[in-house]
Formats: C-alpha cells, sequence, structure tokens
C-alpha cells in the first residue's frame, strides 16, 4: 500500500479529482428568481477535506486488514472470536432473559413494535440460513413464502373465520408445500442459475397476488386481519403490541432451539456436506434429491409462520409489502450475520432492522451510513459478524497435534 506520505499524496489528487466532478453540482447554484449565479465554495472545501480524510482512512485500514493475514494479533483486533469462559454463560442468559421479560413495561409502544419487527426478521433470517447457510443454495425469492403464509391467514380468516392459532399450522404447512414445489424444478441447478429462478419465483407470487383481484383482492390488500387472541386479556392496542412481543420472543428461543438442533443433527451434517461439494456428497450416498427439498420446505415453513405473524401484527397486507427488497434484506441478514451462524443471523437482523430507524434523526443521510456500513463490513469482514466454526472433534487419549 506505501508509506505514509504516499498515502497523502494519493488522498490529495484524488480529493482534488473528486472537487473538479462534483464541481458543477456542489458549488455552482443557479438563482432563477433573481437570475444570478450563486457560488458556494465553501461546499467545495468540505468536499474535499471529506474526500482526503476518507481516502486516507480507507488505505489505513486495507493496510491494517494486509497486515492482518499475516499477524494473528490482528484477529483480536476485529473480534473475530470471542472465547467467554464456560462459567459466565448462566449468569449472561439469565440477565438476557431479564431484559427481556421487562422491557415491554419500560419502553414506549413504538420501541415495541420495532423490536418486535427486528424479531420477525430474527426468525426469518434463521429460517433463510437453513437454505443458504446450511445447504449452500442461494434463494432469492424467499419472500414468496412469507408471501404465502401472510395471505394464507388472512384469507382463511376472512372467508372461513379461522382463528389464528388454528391457521398458524395451515401457513406454515401451505409455505412447506410451496417450498417443495420450488425445489422441484431447481434440484440440478446452482449458483447463479439458481438465484434467477429463485428470483423468478418470488416475483410470479407477487404479480398474481397483485393481479389476480378475486382472489387477494389486488393492490388494494385485505385489512382488518384480527391479531392473535390472548386469553384471559383485555384486547386493546397496548395489550395486543405487548402479547405479540412475547410470542415473537417465543418464537425466536423455538426457531433458534429446532435451527441448532437441525444443525447438528444427521440432515445438517448432509446440508453442510451439500454446501461443500454437491458431487462428493452424491457420491458420499447422501440423496440429494431429498436433502434439497428438505432445506427448502424447512425453510419456507418458517417463512410462512412469519408471514401468518405479521399479517397478525400489521392488521394490513397487499403485495407491496412482499417485494424483491424484502428478500434482499432478508438474505443481507444471512450474510451479514455469518452463513451457518445461528447468533450472527440474530445480531444482523437487529442491526439491520434497528440501525435505519434509530438513524431517523439523519433522515437525509442514514441510508448513506447505512449503505456505508454495509461496503465496510464487507471489505473488512467478508466472513460475516460471527463465523461459523467448524466442529472440532478428538479422538479420546490420542494428542491433539493441530
Amino acid at each position: 500500500m506505501g508509506s505514509t506520505f504516499e498515502n497523502i499524496q494519493s488522498s490529495f489528487w484524488i480529493a482534488i479529482w473528486f472537487v473538479f466532478l462534483t464541481f458543477p453540482l456542489m458549488v455552482i447554484k443557479v438563482n432563477t428568481i433573481d437570475q444570478i449565479i450563486e457560488w458556494r465554495f465553501q461546499n467545495m472545501i468540505w468536499v474535499g477535506l471529506s474526500i482526503f480524510f476518507l481516502s486516507f482512512a480507507w488505505r489505513k485500514l486495507m493496510q491494517i486488514k494486509e497486515a492482518g493475514k499475516k499477524d494473528r494479533k490482528f484477529h483480536l483486533f476485529l473480534l473475530q472470536r470471542v472465547n467467554i469462559k464456560q462459567k459466565y454463560y448462566s449468569q449472561i442468559v439469565f440477565i438476557v432473559i431479564l431484559l427481556g421479560v421487562g422491557f415491554p413495561y419500560i419502553v414506549s409502544a413504538y420501541q415495541i413494535n420495532i423490536i418486535t419487527t427486528a424479531m420477525i426478521y430474527v426468525v426469518l433470517g434463521l429460517g433463510l440460513n437453513i437454505v443458504v447457510g446450511l445447504a449452500g443454495l442461494l434463494d432469492l425469492g424467499y419472500v414468496a413464502f412469507y408471501a404465502v403464509g401472510a395471505y394464507a391467514y388472512a384469507l382463511l380468516n376472512y372467508h372461513f373465520q379461522i382463528n389464528f392459532w388454528f391457521a398458524l399450522p395451515i401457513c406454515g404447512l401451505l409455505s412447506a408445500i410451496f417450498g417443495v414445489l420450488l425445489g422441484f424444478p431447481v434440484l440440478r441447478l446452482r449458483g447463479d442459475y439458481l438465484a434467477i429462478v429463485t428470483l423468478g419465483f418470488g416475483e410470479i407470487i407477487r404479480l398474481i397476488l397483485e393481479n389476480w383481484n378475486a382472489f387477494s383482492f389486488g393492490p388494494s390488500g385485505i385489512a382488518n386481519i384480527p391479531r392473535p387472541p390472548l386469553a384471559g386479556l383485555e384486547s386493546n392496542i397496548q395489550t395486543a403490541s405487548i402479547g405479540m412481543y412475547y410470542l415473537m420472543v417465543f418464537m425466536v428461543l423455538f426457531t433458534i432451539f429446532m435451527v441448532n438442533r437441525l444443525q447438528n443433527s444427521r440432515i445438517g451434517r448432509a446440508w453442510l456436506a451439500l454446501r461443500e461439494d454437491e458431487i462428493a456428497c452424491q457420491a458420499m450416498g447422501i440423496d440429494r434429491t431429498k436433502t434439497k427439498l428438505l432445506a427448502f420446505a424447512l425453510g419456507a415453513t418458517w417463512a410462512g409462520l412469519m408471514g401468518a405473524f405479521f399479517a397478525a401484527k400489521t392488521t394490513f397486507i397487499n403485495p407491496a409489502c412482499f417485494t424483491f427488497l424484502e428478500s434482499a434484506i432478508i438474505l443481507s441478514i444471512v450474510v451479514l450475520g455469518g452463513m451457518g451462524s445461528i447468533l450472527g443471523v440474530i445480531l444482523a437482523a437487529f442491526i439491520l432492522i434497528l440501525l435505519p430507524e434509530y438513524l431517523r434523526a439523519f433522515s437525509e443521510y442514514r441510508m448513506l451510513i447505512f449503505g456505508a456500513s454495509m461496503v465496510l463490513m464487507m471489505v473488512f469482514r467478508p466472513q460475516g459478524l460471527i463465523s461459523h466454526v467448524s466442529k472440532h472433534y478428538q479422538i479420546p487419549g490420542k494428542k491433539d497435534e493441530t
């Protein structure tokens, strides 16, 4: 990367070039009312200084990254692996549970709603983590199963007045069926081809919901969707928000337990083998068809369940709620958190959902900050916030030589 003087020199010329490119936009302003040209040279100075320091900082960070490949101490700097002693696990879990139980009673309804939304994305991320993180199947149409679950509950309640609790397993089952239907045509596809087909599937579902007015009420959507009934509690907005919060806490814990058990099971090891090398996986006797279909079905099941929770939480849905952007956000959660990492997906979901909300004070620049944070993360931590660590087995009585 060069010496400090070379970095300063390069950053200076980059700043000059950027000032030249942005000069017409940032400096010249035409006042059409007074028919004069205003020269804003202070903007030119701010642009030049900002680009100079950003470029210099970027080069320094890249030097640290390159040095880290040769120096193991760099991993401590980037917090690649946080080793907490086993004796502190119970205390940490107890504190988290205590904060989670008391949270709705110490914050506003707005805070409860955005945390509940974040938990919905936690479960969606963990569901997609099965398909992408464990099985290695790039799914860009995951929002389709989310939409199936939401519309299944809304339509079942609208036409047949089916209760939320009875509709919930039906939503999961329907989404699983759609997952299998998607899985069959893409059994032989991998990589970019698989991504294109799943993207098309997601758009097909959205367009059907948007144009089939007799079935889905088209762009108008479905309103007045009832919230989950909670026995013994009054039905008002505050109680419903708190009830939904606790339901989502339970769903997050249940999903973590199930995904962890699946990950450590025989089928989980088959998914990991499929992700690493599909040909070798098949040569070892693993049924590739069943393994892929099971990954699609289970991932879709969690999306369908969360679709029902989303419809019950918002009490209104329409096709605009299920665009490709939703799939991109959920996939970003999996990639940012770390492929196959449960804790990483949870952290990434809270960061990606809560960060834009808490940056509303910087409404003009929050998406710029958000995008820059994502770029920096992907450059300096491409393996994710918490990368999945492979298990290490040692034969008893044999000394570890690694």
